[in-house]
Formats: structure tokens, sequence, C-alpha cells
């Protein structure tokens, strides 16, 4: 067999290592690791949000209607419940100051002020009451856009009837100017959740539970939205697939994770390809929401619930690390006396 030349004996060697740098790209990113953090089981936690200036991430318990917050330096959840407030969803940050959060309470916002330690916080106003016409409904979703603006959607109330068949909620804009003006986006939804903004292609994407499939919109200067599409669909066949999309975020690159209620796992979507990419399997069969954070914003939190009888970690608070990209960091709302 005749020796190699040089030439050729550095091509094949460049090719070797390009085959094993592409393999240990894909080793890397497939090595995600699933952590149990300390917090206390929640029955519904949901509507997770990170705060970069206190390295904490927020989220609520909807039917005990607490307010959790994980402090990432101390790895230690700290909870707290209003007086008169019940229930709780979602829970939103406002800009510059520290201890206020606006909450969703049945169908109205209401700020409420919360050392982030004590157990019990303090109702301060109502910010905005939807009214007599929508005492059926409440809120269920809310997160704030790159401009500023809150996006919050309602539900029916579940004392009604079934919400996987009702058509009763609304995906409604807010200016953040106390008792200023919702602007209705959306209406005829079942059940209001994940919502997640594409800066680079002016997209937003929406979750509506009950309809199976995740929304996509492009997004006006004010705020509407236009060009309705179904970027993804679990049904297959007309048969759906047995859980639920529920709470939804994204990473730099603009792909995103949708949390599946009954499906014990987060989905990666790709939008541009509309293909699920990864499937990361979380200890606990309903999963509901989920946020990019930690000092590098690359840990993904991911909050569940425990309901009827299930064995812990049922209702624990995780966190993912491992998975090789970073999030974006969420928008605080303005809120305007």
């Amino acid at each position: 067999m005749p020796l190699l030349g040089r030439r050729n004996r550095t091509t094949v060697a460049t090719a070797f290592a390009l085959v094993a740098l592409l393999t240990l790209i894909d080793t890397m990113a497939a090595e995600h690791t699933v952590h149990q953090l300390p917090s206390p089981l929640s029955t519904i936690g949901a509507k997770t949000v990170w705060d970069v200036d206190s390295q904490s991430l927020y989220y609520v318990d909807i039917n005990v209607a607490a307010i959790r917050r994980y402090d990432y330096a101390e790895n230690k959840t700290y909870s707290c419940t209003v007086d008169g407030v019940n229930p709780i969803a979602p829970v939103i940050l406002v800009q510059g100051n520290p201890n206020h959060y606006v909450v969703g309470s049945g169908n109205k916002l209401l700020l409420v002020n919360w050392d982030g330690r004590s157990e019990k916080g303090t109702l301060v106003k109502t910010v905005y009451d939807l009214g007599e016409s929508e005492k059926h409904t409440r809120f269920n979703e809310g997160k704030v856009d790159p401009k500023g603006r809150l996006y919050a959607g309602t539900m029916q109330l579940e004392s009604l009837g079934d919400i996987f068949q009702s058509k009763e909620g609304k995906l409604y804009r807010f200016d953040g100017k106390t008792g200023g003006e919702f602007h209705m986006v959306k209406d005829g939804i079942g059940i209001s959740n994940g919502l997640a903004w594409i800066q680079c292609t002016n997209k937003l994407y929406y979750i509506d539970t009950a309809a199976l499939d995740i929304k996509e919109f492009d997004v006006l200067e004010n705020g509407d939205l236009e060009n309705e599409t179904v970027m993804y669909d679990w049904r297959v066949n007309g048969e759906g697939p047995g859980y639920f999309g529920d709470g939804m975020t994204n990473d730099e690159e603009g792909n995103l994770y949708v949390a599946t209620w009954g499906g014990s796992k987060v989905q990666k979507i790709n939008p541009r390809t509309k293909k699920v990419e990864l499937e990361i399997e979380i200890p606990a069969k309903y999963v509901t929401t989920l946020a990019f954070g930690g000092p590098q914003l690359d840990e993904l939190f991911v909050a569940t619930a425990n309901i009827g009888t299930q064995d812990p970690p049922a209702g624990a608070l995780f966190k993912v690390t491992g998975l090789g990209v970073r999030g974006l960091p969420m928008t605080k709302m303005m809120l305007k006396d």
C-alpha cells in the first residue's frame, strides 16, 4: 500500500478533526441535566419570570394564591400570600420598583407590595378591572413584550364548566397606565397561555392550550396583531398527543421552549423548520411554565403542578443546565400612575 503524501495526510487529519469536533458539539448539546430545586410543592406552579436585577425567579401557585421567589444565590425559595387576593396568575415585575408586582386575580389586575422574604404581601391598589361583562373569566397569563407593553390573557372560570370547550377567553394589550385602556387583540380563546416574542422577525407566538397549537402573528408598531397563522399543530390526523401546550419562552436564537401539561417534558421547537428539535424529560406529569435565567441566562427554570394523587417531585421547581443556549432578559412592566 503506497504511503500518503504530506498534503493527503493533512487533509485526512483535518477531516478526522472536523468529525471529532462535530461529534463533541452534538454530545455537548445532548448532555443537559435536570436538577430539582428547594421549593414548596405547588398545586399549580405557573408563570415564571426571571429578574436579572435580583437574580431571582418569580412564579405563582395559582390556587394557593402564593407568589414565590427562588433566590439564586441562596438556593432558597420564599413564598407569600396577600389577604383578599385569590387566585393569583400571572405575576409581572414592575420597572423601577423592585418590591411592586402586578398580579392577575379573577378579572382584575392588582398591584401588590412584597419584600421578597416575608410570608405576607400587601395589596396596594387595583390597576385595571375588566368589569361586570367579564366576571365569568379570570386572568391566566401575562407577559411584557420587548417594548414594555403588557399582554394579558383570560379564560373562563373553571367553576362554570369545561374550560377546554369554552371560548370565552381574550388576549389584551395594556399600555401600563393605572386605570388606562385595555385593547383586545384576540378573542374566542379557550385557555390563554404561552407568549413569546422573536424580535428579529417581529413575530409573536401564542398558545391557547385548548386549541392544541401555537399561533404566529406579525406585530404592528402599535402592538396590534395581524396575519394569524398556525405555526405548530400538536394534532396528528386530527388526534391530540395526550398532552397540551402550556407556558412558553424562547432563546436568543429564536427557538421556542414549551411546557407540556400532561406530557412530562419540555419541547424545543424551531419556528423556521416547524419541528421539535429536542425533548427534555421532567420528572412531573404536569409541566406548566418555564423561563431562562441564571447569571449567564443559560439555565432553564421549569415549574410543575401537583394535582390529584401524584407523588413528589410533582409540583417542584426544576432547572435544566447544559443546553448550550442562552435566553434573553425579560422586560419589566412600565406602570404609570
